[in-house]
């Protein structure tokens, strides 16, 4: 296959070329803030026990523990993403992060239920700044497509070991100190991050043709009023799954949310199709760019398979086999080991079309899952059957992540980072959100009847069900994902020659029209 192709000099941010040293250090701060937002939510995997106890909560109560970061984070990533394109990512990352520390530090000195609630879903919007703003930097620091490819992939490795090293840091604290530490941690890395971070990153480091118009061009290219109806509609379809598996799906107060949100995203596209391309929060043609689509497909299944495996067996090991919090998570190491050994694998995308990588990713995933839902409801099920599966699955997901992740880096033009970090970011916490509100309600019903929580046969129907959704990626990528596009020059925003200029969108028919309609048509040429 032919080598991938430099960017074009329309595209290329204009900042001079940075030493290989400078670039290592900043992809060292942007796999930092990577960490920061996976750990969040990991470590406190281990101290909700804990929290529980100590501040006298309800089940539902501690579920918002976790779901708030997650609906915040999910939902506000479009406009932060849109943020970075229009502005420079620099001022989005350096604010995101110093406000994950500010908030993280003053969550640590909480000791009510609500206020805690209130500012996890602060610490969601502030972590939601700096994912699609560091990929935004990222890939303008990295412009060569080898060198990107490797940082995109070390960029999102950085998620799967914070997870295994939050359940593990996070039970280290809990059980050593409190669990405020959880909290401190984080404020204690991400302060000095920020700071350091403002005097690092060059501030014309991602200046393009596109975020060099006037401030209040700017502001009307942000599209508010479709990424706010699209932001809505986010936190109620969130809300309304993560409900769901608690209070019923069939109550109000989870079918009104849900509709409402459908409908808001409905409108969302449809007045995306009213407005100049130019300043749409998502552009139409964006889904038209070479196997867009499909990858954001693949983008729901990477943190479905990881949070499920982690709450399935984090619960099963504590609460039922009674091993304690640092043992439990010292047997979830080898995801992390897994995945921080495939996250290197980004320069194969340079040897083999994404697509066999991607397949390979899910077959292995597969086989993992049936591993899984075979074996594990025994405690000496682990080294037969859990463990293998924790490797072999992880690293199957992690080679889908890391390789779709590039190529959809690589479908889309490069002015268009941080609106497709956010696209490919959200698609990631939707699957897990949804997957796990679902997966949730199909052990409920199984232990229904099949001897409760003590058994099984509930985390195997969750596990079948998991690789159901696998199989139906398996075919949808070797039917729908086109190869002929693979390692050719990145499109430019609005190329007529590239293939997504003939799905144009209705707006830009409409002002085609009307610009012909108005001409002066003697003046028109021949």
């Amino acid at each position: 296959m032919p080598p991938l192709q430099p960017l074009s000099p329309a595209e290329t941010p204009v900042h001079h070329k940075l030493s290989l040293t400078r670039k290592l250090v900043l992809l060292f701060m942007f796999c930092l803030a990577q960490f920061l937002d996976a750990f969040n939510n990991s470590a406190l995997f281990s101290a909700i026990p804990a929290l529980e106890v100590s501040m006298g909560m309800t089940e539902s109560q501690s579920t918002w523990i976790m779901s708030a970061f997650q609906l915040t984070f999910a939902s506000f990533l479009l406009i932060s993403g849109r943020i970075s394109d229009v502005y420079n990512p620099k001022t989005g990352f350096v604010g995101g992060v110093l406000g994950l520390g500010v908030i993280s530090l003053c969550a640590g000195f909480v000791s009510d239920t609500i206020p805690l609630i209130i500012l996890r879903a602060l610490t969601g919007i502030a972590a939601s700044m700096t994912i699609p703003s560091a990929l935004a930097l990222l890939v303008n620091v990295f412009l060569e497509p080898l060198e990107q490819a490797r940082a995109i992939g070390t960029f999102g490795g950085c998620t799967c070991v914070a997870s295994s090293l939050g359940l593990m840091i996070g039970a280290m604290f809990v059980q050593w100190a409190s669990y405020h530490w959880v909290f401190w941690f984080v404020a204690i890395v991400a302060v000095p991050t920020a700071l350091a971070c403002a005097f690092i990153i060059p501030p014309e480091i991602a200046t393009t043709k596109d975020n060099l118009e006037p401030a209040a061009a700017k502001w009307k290219s942000l599209d508010l009023l479709g990424v706010t109806i699209l932001t809505v509609a986010l936190i109620l379809f969130i809300f309304a799954v993560t409900s769901g598996s608690t209070d019923g799906w069939a109550s109000a107060a989870v079918l009104v949310p849900l509709i409402i949100s459908i409908m808001m995203v409905i409108g969302f596209f449809y007045w995306e199709t009213r407005i100049h391309v130019n300043i749409a929060a998502i552009p139409p043609r964006t889904w038209f760019y070479p196997n867009f689509s499909i990858l954001f497909a693949v983008a729901l299944l990477p943190f479905f398979w990881w949070f499920t495996v982690f709450v399935m067996y984090t619960v099963l090991w504590q609460n039922i086999f009674e091993w304690s919090a640092i043992s439990s998570a010292a047997h979830m190491l080898p995801i992390g080991v897994a995945s921080f050994i495939m996250s290197f694998t980004g320069s194969l995308s340079r040897i083999f079309s994404p697509k066999w990588i991607i397949l390979t990713g899910l077959s292995f995933c597969m086989v993992a899952t049936v591993l899984l839902a075979l074996g594990g409801g025994k405690s000496e099920d682990y080294w037969p059957y859990v463990f293998p599966a924790l490797s072999l699955g992880s690293a199957g997901v992690m080679l889908t992540y890391t390789h779709a992740n590039i190529a959809i880096f690589q479908a889309a033009p490069l002015s268009m980072a941080g609106t497709v970090g956010a696209i490919f970011n959200g698609a990631l916490q939707f699957g897990s959100a949804i997957g796990l509100a679902v997966a949730s309600s199909i052990e409920t019903s199984v232990e229904a009847i099949h001897g409760g929580s003590h058994e099984y046969q509930g985390r195997a129907a969750v596990f079948w069900f998991l690789l159901a959704v696998i199989s139906i990626l398996f075919i949808s990528v070797s039917i729908f994902y086109d190869r002929s596009t693979d390692h050719t020059p990145q499109p430019e925003h609005g190329d007529p020659r590239h293939p997504t200029r003939q799905s144009m969108d209705s707006d830009e028919r409409l002002n085609n029209a009307n610009l012909i309609e108005k001409a002066d048509l003697p003046n028109l040429p021949v």
